[in-house]
């Protein structure tokens, strides 16, 4: 088991947001899937609303909306004796719509963008369809071991019959 620290935040304006023994534990299951635990990890989550989402993504993408997570990961010019991965910044409302649109539970999708945005801190992306491939098979493993289905399985579209 990893030794994670972990910094929760709840910004104003966010009126309701998984528990931090949830978020520990979704982050944790990452972090011992990827073996990391001989290392002390430090993180911050910040669950915001969507005003503060859109500011941040605007700043440093140059997206002037809001998006489900941002990453921020902490590159230290010196060695330090913890791991700090940097910082996630979660948008309650963008998670919460994509999860109804994509015909999920909140708590589903909310666990897939902890474990989505923990795996751009460690250095994952998916800028060209093989990083795509390798972070969303990781992902699918991660979520099978709390449960929850592979959440790039196509919403299936039931014809309706007319007879």
């Amino acid at each position: 088991m990893a030794d994670l620290t972990l910094d929760y935040q709840l910004a104003d304006g966010v009126t309701h947001a998984p528990d931090e023994d949830a978020v520990y534990t979704w982050v944790s299951a990452t972090l011992d899937y990827l073996k990391t635990d001989s290392k002390a990890v430090e993180l911050t989550i910040r669950i915001v609303a969507e005003q503060e989402a859109q500011e941040l993504n605007n700043e440093f993408r140059g997206k002037d909306y809001a998006t489900n997570v941002l990453s921020f990961p902490f590159n230290s010019p010196v060695e330090l004796p913890v791991t700090l991965l940097g910082d996630l910044v979660i948008c309650q409302s963008v998670v919460e719509k994509e999860a109804q649109e994509q015909q999920k539970s909140a708590i589903a999708h909310w666990t897939h963008m902890v474990i989505h945005g923990t795996l751009h801190l460690l250095g994952y992306d998916h800028i060209d369809d093989n990083e795509a491939e390798e972070m969303e098979q990781i992902e699918r493993n991660i979520l099978a071991s709390l449960n929850i289905s592979d959440p790039y399985q196509p919403i299936d579209n039931m014809e309706l019959n007319t007879q």
